[in-house]
């Protein structure tokens, strides 16, 4: 058998590259060092597409921005998104990432109800409340751990973007915040789903967390019955489980059975507000601790950016103290170039995986079915034909747009992150509070990178916060 299979890899038309070890392939060397490091290589001795191995899986990575538009775009329907079985198992195997087709198109619809500009527009006030109540905690202690503050703060906003006004109970909050919390730990672990083991314990969250879960929409779809059937309806709370149960039926069934396209079980629901919450927060909290970090060392964009937000400050007290608002967020150029730009520089996501559904010849090769294609988001992103000192942390270069296909930190095609909006507007309301209000500094190394599996600063950014009053 490994016979045939090297004989199989000497297969010409394949893409250069190496697959490895045995069993073991590159998986190591991808992550035990800078990712940069381990793409360039290959990128400078095989060229724009390679094939290697990693996480047990044959793969094949691109970097040509017009090849990716291909994988992700125009030939999507070859290419259908794919992930580790032990990561379904974790998120619920109905939720929307692990879809392509009908299932995928319908889910993608009740997203966008939820999360698109003119859906989330009403959700700044709650969301600036969050902040509002979330940043004091930081005056009164000596040290803290920016990413793990951040992983709370998107959760909270997850959680609005779910339950919408609706208030769950603070001890029920609290349940599902500690069972993501063991979720996280078993997320990246190696999956041995052995007594002891964080795979072992999170699938055990899972299972109380999916239980919990049932009975919330349980108790939501009552509600939406006698709202529906009383003469004078209840105010709506919004968000994304009651978009997901408008389009759901009564009638549940098993996880292995063939989805209805035309109505959402209650275990498609539950799977994918467990895959929303959990999606939306590592992601932007590891984006918003890099922008911490890059203010921090670029202190003249940092004063710039504190000046639009003083203005922006200064209206709102003039017009009778009011909150921020969805215009507030549109004058705000600088800080939005920012983000932008730790989305590009920071490159969280490295890469996304997409698998073939049949032998393609693709870019002159061949890659057979079932090969993973890996988009090289990063290395798109580091190239200095599209981003001249990519190293740099240059806000400018966003006041012109990106070439086509050259900037894709959520994505592209049918399967883009649908909560791009709502991530952008939360750290737009943040980072407003934050430097209006509030300075900090890094303690101790303030260099190095840590990957646990995105790339966030050593240490999670461990800083010290003051409140400053600003002479507005």
């Amino acid at each position: 058998m490994l016979l045939q299979w090297r004989n199989f890899l000497k297969d010409k038309r394949l893409p250069p590259g190496s697959m490895g070890w045995p069993f073991l392939g590159e998986t190591l060397k991808l992550y035990t060092q800078n990712p940069n490091t381990f793409f360039s290589k290959r990128l400078k001795r095989y060229g724009s597409i390679f094939k290697t191995h990693i996480l047990g899986c044959p793969c094949v990575m691109i970097s040509n921005p017009e090849a990716v538009k291909v994988v992700l775009v125009s030939r999507a329907n070859l290419f259908k998104p794919t992930y580790p079985r032990s990561k379904e198992m974790m998120i619920g195997p109905e939720a929307i990432f692990f879809h392509h087709g009908d299932y995928h198109s319908r889910l993608k619809k009740l997203f966008q109800t939820s999360f698109l500009p003119c859906a989330i527009k009403g959700s700044i006030s709650d969301i600036e409340h969050i902040v509002l109540k979330f940043l004091p905690s930081w005056e009164n202690t000596s040290t803290i751990n920016t990413l793990e503050e951040m992983k709370k703060f998107a959760f909270d906003v997850a959680m609005l973007s779910v339950f919408g006004g609706q208030l769950l109970p603070e001890v029920l909050t609290e349940t599902i915040k500690q069972l993501y919390h063991c979720l996280d730990k078993g997320y990246n672990s190696m999956p041995f789903n052995l007594p002891g083991t964080p795979f072992r314990k999170a699938m055990k969250a899972r299972k109380v967390l999916n239980e919990t879960l049932m009975r919330v929409i349980a108790e939501n779809k009552r509600r939406m019955e006698i709202s529906s059937s009383s003469s004078k309806k209840q105010q709506q709370s919004g968000g994304l489980l009651e978009v997901l149960l408008a389009g759901s039926s009564s009638k549940d069934h098993q996880h292995h059975q063939k989805p209805n396209y035309d109505q959402l079980s209650d275990s498609q629901v539950a799977d994918n507000i467990i895959g929303v919450i959990f999606a939306a927060r590592d992601t932007t909290a590891s984006t918003i601790t890099w922008i911490l970090k890059y203010l921090h060392d670029n202190q003249d964009i940092l004063y710039k950016v504190t000046r639009e937000q003083e203005v922006i400050r200064r209206r709102r007290r003039i017009e009778e103290n009011r909150g921020l608002t969805w215009e507030d967020t549109r004058r705000m150029p600088l800080t939005s170039r920012v983000i932008q730009e730790t989305l590009r520089r920071a490159s969280v996501l490295s890469f996304t995986f997409r698998e073939t559904v049949k032998d393609l010849e693709f870019e002159g090769y061949l890659i057979p079915k079932g090969w993973k294609v890996l988009p090289l988001f990063r290395s798109i992103h580091h190239c200095e034909d599209f981003f001249p000192q990519p190293e740099k942390f240059d806000p400018s270069r966003f006041k012109v747009p990106p070439r086509p296909n050259t900037y894709l930190p959520f994505g592209n095609g049918i399967h883009s992150c649908p909560g791009n909006e709502l991530a952008k507007l939360e750290m737009l309301i943040f980072l407003h509070h934050l430097t209006t209000t509030y300075r900090w500094e890094v303690v101790g190394d303030d260099d190095g990178i840590q990957y646990s599996p995105f790339p966030v600063p050593k240490g999670g950014l461990p800083i010290r916060v003051t409140s400053t009053m600003m002479n507005i």
